[in-house]
């Protein structure tokens, strides 16, 4: 039987407010075990939630930038369960009134396709705190550093048909929170999590078949490899004469195996009920128009742009804006003066690989945009060529000055003098006329090494073009 893939996603978005949604206690990450949690997150009798305001205004952003229908008045609610780590007992949360309502995110697939992924809600809610099972032999420890920790919960529509098209999908999300600045994006630390729900139907039937959900998956790669367990123990159990069971299950990443952690709970058994310590949420005209003037330019718009504004292909304009620090950074360069073409290939080869290498993030990048505008300036003015050039921009990445300041300390400086290098020539056709003899007789692979020979004698400064041209001449002449 052919089966068909149904795939969902929860993302929880970890928001970059300074401090909790409903205290003021730190969100810093690394601080020692429960030295973060004040005694409203506690839950201490007699306190009070108050809203951070600032986790308002990134949840309206988010909402602007997936067109979704903002909740002019949204409601918070206790979701209640127990469990070690949820110190009141309950979780505030939103239920039916959420801030954000029915959005829409485009995927690009890999086949160059686009699809419309449906955005069911966003809505906020604390996050609690974390049982640590492996430091304590037998028992576990309980971290409430993170209780009350502001999240936005983005829940999409059943709408994703494979694998790639979730993780594509889970990339997208994580691309736009990091864009719009509300969210710092790193898996590792636990700012974005992604929870999979999956179910299988034979091929062409509408009803959708039972569902497991996959919890706290914190990378992409993860992702994918935790859906493909599932979808294989799925169709495996039915093709056997089993039965999926409804159930929220644990991704082991050491086994590259899911296994249950418990049966899927539904609303009802959460009791969900308005907090009576919150107001309702109104979202007055003049907030959502500041929301808006606050946007900053998305990644889809900036891709369009970078196509027609610079003449770049979709493919270059899409890897550029991927992340907005290197967006940025190649804009930078080119308003230093640098042609747009060649920036694009230096930041995302050269840079890109020696960022990568030294394991650094491009915001640490020892080499400027001013300084690689200026280098790149030199290689369109023939002061350097190509292969100079890469020498210079390892001495401006190790400090040793800006590229003009470089190719004069270094005598760098590319000879283009026509005579001069027809002088070099004639001495090296001079000295090697066993390969003069061979090249003209057909051959022509030989100029690779009178290229070679030329620009070992000038130490790599001679112009390439000159080289090649003159060198031509001679030899054919």
């Amino acid at each position: 039987m052919q089966w068909e893939t149904v795939i969902g996603l929860e993302v929880h978005a970890q928001l970059a407010t300074k401090s909790k949604i409903f205290s003021g206690a730190s969100i810093a990450y690394g601080a020692e075990p429960n030295t973060q949690a004040c005694i409203v997150d506690l839950g201490f009798p007699g306190v009070l939630p108050v809203l951070n305001e600032e986790a308002v205004n990134m949840a309206l952003k988010f909402g602007l930038a997936v067109n979704a229908e903002i909740g002019e008045r949204s409601i918070f609610a206790r979701k209640n369960y127990f469990y070690p780590d949820l110190p009141k007992g309950y979780q505030i949360s939103q239920f039916e009134l959420p801030i954000v309502g029915k959005g829409a995110l485009t995927i690009d697939l890999d086949d160059g396709v686009q699809k419309v992924i449906g955005i069911t809600r966003a809505h906020l809610e604390e996050d609690a705190g974390k049982s640590l099972h492996e430091d304590f032999h037998g028992m576990t420890g309980i971290d409430l550093n993170r209780a009350g920790t502001p999240l936005l919960e983005i829940v999409s529509e059943p709408d994703m048909r494979s694998i790639k098209e979730a993780a594509a999908y889970a990339r997208k999300i994580h691309q736009l929170v990091v864009y719009l600045g509300i969210c710092d994006g790193n898996m590792q630390e636990g700012s974005f999590r992604v929870d999979a729900n999956l179910s299988i139907r034979p091929m062409g039937q509408e009803a959708l078949g039972t569902r497991t959900e996959l919890k706290n998956i914190n990378s992409f790669r993860f992702l994918e490899r935790a859906l493909n367990y599932e979808l294989e123990r799925q169709i495996d159990l039915v093709e056997n004469g089993g039965q999926v069971v409804q159930e929220t299950r644990l991704y082991d990443a050491d086994r590259d195996e899911t296994r249950s952690m418990r049966s899927k709970e539904e609303a009802n058994d959460y009791r969900y009920f308005p907090d009576p310590d919150l107001l309702p949420v109104e979202i007055d005209p003049e907030r959502l128009d500041a929301a808006r003037q606050d946007m900053p330019e998305l990644p889809d718009q900036k891709r369009a742009r970078f196509e027609s504004d610079y003449n770049l292909s979709a493919d270059d304009a899409g890897k550029l804006t991927q992340s907005r620090p290197q967006a940025d950074y190649f804009e930078a360069t080119v308003e230093a003066g640098a042609d747009p073409k060649m920036v694009a290939n230096w930041v995302m080869v050269e840079l890109g690989g020696a960022l990568n290498k030294a394991g650094l993030e491009l915001n640490n990048s020892p080499v400027l945009p001013t300084q690689l505008g200026g280098l790149l300036k030199r290689i369109a003015d023939n002061t350097i060529s190509g292969k100079i050039a890469k020498q210079v921009f390892e001495a401006i990445w190790n400090g040793e000055g800006d590229a003009d300041s470089v190719i004069e300390a270094r005598g760098l400086k590319q000879i283009t003098d026509s005579g001069a290098i027809e002088a070099i020539i004639d001495e090296v056709i001079a000295n090697n006329p066993k390969q003069v003899e061979q090249f003209r007789a057909g051959k022509e692979k030989l100029l690779g090494f009178f290229v070679g020979q030329v620009m070992k004698a000038t130490q790599g400064k001679a112009s390439p073009g000159e080289v090649n041209k003159i060198l031509l001449g001679k030899l054919k002449g």
